[in-house]
């Protein structure tokens, strides 16, 4: 395998990182000298913006106001969510790549997933919430662990589901919408609270079948390369 092949095996596989406006953007930041680093860590900017909203939720003066706190968690979480694809692209595709790279690349990650779930456990259900949003942050980091610990084992870097980190911010988002749509529109059975703690019980259960999920792939291609290395007899 050439190296360009291991570096993209290495890459979650996004298709948005094809489109026209990805690459225009990427492009511009290149032309910028914007560091990888420096995009790496803004992302923990918009995953604070987004934790401060969630909190905001329960302080809210009315209900136009708590959607409207939902909308700039929705905004927060998707610019985390675009800067985690632009510092791969600047670095990548731009050249910009360095040597403390994959240390920025990750630690952030962990950084904005842990600020954004906890916090959104403080918008939902008030007794089992935060509670729920620890756990579902604590699953977070499990799935990145176990994705690492099989890359640093030589079975390459597992990106699969149902719940990476892609879809645990489209979970949520998904919520905010319904929590803002229930705020704005005068709730319904559900409730923002329920909104929000549905999909936090949603991620949990999801990271714990990603993380068996992972598991098996790294312990087939662990298993495959050692009957590889193996002398026939």
């Amino acid at each position: 395998m050439s190296s360009e092949e291991k570096l993209a095996a290495a890459r979650r596989p996004l298709k948005s990182r094809s489109t026209w406006w990805a690459a225009w953007l990427s492009s511009r930041l290149v032309r910028m000298n914007v560091s990888p680093n420096a995009i790496s860590m803004v992302s923990i900017f918009f995953a604070a913006i987004a934790a401060a909203a969630f909190v905001a939720t329960r302080f809210a003066a009315s209900p136009l106001v708590d959607a409207a706190f939902f909308l700039v968690a929705i905004v927060g979480i998707q610019g985390r969510l675009l800067c985690n694809m632009m510092d791969g692209m600047v670095a990548i595709e731009g050249g910009k790549r360095t040597p403390g790279g994959e240390l920025f690349n990750e630690v952030p990650d962990r950084v904005a997933d842990t600020l954004i779930l906890v916090a959104a456990g403080y918008a939902a259900d008030p007794e089992f919430g935060p509670t729920l949003g620890l756990i579902a942050a604590l699953l977070a980091m499990l799935t990145a662990y176990v994705r690492a610990v099989g890359k640093a084992a030589g079975a390459g870097s597992h990106f699969v589901g149902p719940m990476a980190k892609p879809h645990r911010m489209f979970a949520l988002t998904l919520a905010c919408v319904g929590a803002a749509a229930e705020e704005s529109f005068g709730g319904s059975t559900l409730g923002r609270l329920g909104v929000i703690s549905i999909a936090l019980i949603v991620v949990c259960l999801g990271s714990i079948l990603t993380v068996w999920r992972r598991l098996l792939r790294i312990v087939t291609d662990l298993r495959a390369g050692s009957d590889k290395n193996t002398p026939s007899s």
